[in-house]
């Protein structure tokens, strides 16, 4: 086979240099602490059996979409998906992508136009960014849940001709935790901004019936986008877009992530309708994942690991351990454990923020998170 180019042999050698190159790991069976599988959707039978059903149910014994939405791929599925979404989550209208990232790639690079403005937190995903910069529109980051400093970049950029899109997480990937919801949209409306929230480590945490932060809040009719992400808590694949039925329409007409790529399987959409169903009946695991986390924060203060920890009221635990190798290494150490953690290296997270990525489940127990802990303390101190 051709070889690398030299350039590309270069960047790859530099990140084992650093301990930082990436590989793909073998699926082990431990104890789960890095999986975003947050109440076990991705592993119930009760699902899996009732996805099944419904496929048979309708008849629907395909494989494939075979195109994308626009041509062949619109089945049927689709429309009674989206309406359940956006019933669950209160808005006018759902339109399912093929992936978190397809749907924030989708929506930036298509809604904010040329003489538009993005306001980003400093700590937003990879997929908001990406979808900026294929954005016609200027972009500035603020700093991670600093509303003073938004609001000195609003005044700085607003203007009579600039729509200004401000771009937020309600829990953070990498940190796990969350801005102040209200405060944001107070500022958002003080300057009509167009406030874009993503949710994808929020569904099944929080709300009543796991609808995310935002309807906890009951903030759901002051948010100009939501984007909620189904591989995380549902535990199946693909995401959606929630706003007004305009936005719905402009996306499926622009969104260039949307229009061409072939669209999910039967199989897929009828998984996303099944989890949603099962979310709005089941509140034993939500419970569980709660209490989960109650105790994990309990127990870390116990261990003297607070000061390690980023603070965090989600299923989304990190313990800052700068250094690639330091990160690397103690995380090995937890899995020759038994307990599958994972660190997140340099340049995923800034330099010396390097961190473990401990996830939280409603299937994890207290005595396994008790000895995590312990574990983590007795490598650390």
């Amino acid at each position: 086979m051709p070889k690398l180019p030299k350039p590309l042999q270069k960047k790859l050698a530099k990140r084992h240099e650093d301990f930082s190159v990436r590989e793909l790991p073998e699926y082990g069976h431990m104890i789960d602490f890095s999986s975003n599988d947050y109440l076990g959707f991705a592993q119930s039978e009760t699902l899996f059996d009732a996805t099944h059903q419904l496929l048979v149910g309708r008849n629907l014994k395909v494989n494939g979409a075979t195109g994308s939405r626009l041509i062949s791929g619109n089945h049927p599925l689709y429309a009674e998906a989206e309406t359940v979404i956006a019933h669950f989550h209160q808005c006018e209208s759902a339109l399912i992508f093929n992936s978190g990232y397809d749907a924030n790639v989708g929506f930036f690079s298509s809604v904010p136009q040329k003489n538009d403005v993005i306001l980003y937190d400093e700590l937003c995903h990879a997929s908001i960014r990406d979808g900026i910069r294929l954005s016609g529109a200027k972009s500035y980051k603020f700093g991670h849940n600093d509303f003073e400093d938004l609001e000195r970049l609003i005044q700085k950029f607003q203007s009579d001709e600039t729509n200004i899109y401000i771009a937020t997480e309600s829990v953070f990937s990498m940190d796990g935790d969350s801005p102040n919801l209200e405060e944001l949209v107070a500022v958002s409306e003080k300057y009509k901004g167009h406030l874009v929230v993503d949710e994808a480590h929020a569904l099944g945490v929080f709300g009543a019936y796991g609808n995310g932060l935002v309807q906890q809040l009951q903030l759901q009719d002051k948010i100009f986008a939501r984007i909620m992400t189904f591989g995380k808590a549902l535990g199946c694949h693909g995401a959606a877009v929630l706003g007004s039925s305009e936005l719905k329409s402009y996306l499926v007409n622009f969104a260039r992530s949307f229009i061409y790529t072939t669209g999910l399987s039967p199989h897929a959409v009828a998984n996303i309708l099944v989890a949603y169903r099962h979310m709005s009946d089941c509140v034993e695991p939500r419970e569980r994942l709660t209490g989960n986390i109650i105790h994990f924060n309990q127990l870390k203060n116990l261990r003297n690991l607070k000061p390690i920890f980023v603070y965090s009221k989600s299923a989304i635990q990190c313990a800052i351990i700068p250094g690639n190798e330091k990160a690397k290494n103690t995380a090995a150490q937890l899995q020759q454990k038994g307990f599958d953690v994972k660190p997140i290296l340099s340049p995923t997270v800034p330099e010396g923020q390097e961190r473990l990525r401990i996830c939280l489940h409603s299937f994890n127990s207290e005595a396994q998170i008790s000895e995590v802990l312990e574990e983590l303390a007795r490598l650390l101190f």
